[in-house]
């Protein structure tokens, strides 16, 4: 089993920064790539930002330029770089592992919010 708990949310001002965290434990040889998810209120949960073991990355275009996910495999960390914040990056950050048998997003974190308000 994979376990992965995610830190660093909070109420920021448009135009500001947060970094995320996200610390992965347990059966950590099960995981290849991880990511950040968010959920706003009456949307779905989609995809910010993926990063594989090798460092390949992928950002949603609603981010690029200003959010960078970042990998440091010794310590099973992934950060969230968040910067120049709008209030639409409202919404719970989830970190997520992919298991390298099933290549599914089966690890999930239990959700940080994340408020861009004046």
């Amino acid at each position: 089993q994979v376990h992965v708990v995610e830190s660093g949310g909070g109420l920021v001002q448009p135009g500001g920064s947060l970094r995320l965290s996200c610390v992965a434990s347990g059966s950590i040889w099960r995981i290849n790539e991880m990511g950040w998810y968010r959920q706003a209120p009456g949307k779905p949960r989609a995809l910010v930002a993926a990063i594989t073991s090798g460092g390949g990355t992928n950002n949603a275009d609603s981010v690029k330029g200003r959010f960078t996910i970042s990998r440091d495999n010794a310590k099973n960390l992934v950060y969230l770089q968040m910067n120049s914040l709008k209030p639409e990056d409202t919404a719970v950050y989830y970190c997520a592992a992919e298991d390298n048998v099933t290549t599914k997003y089966d690890y999930w974190g239990q959700g940080t919010q994340v408020t861009v308000s004046s």
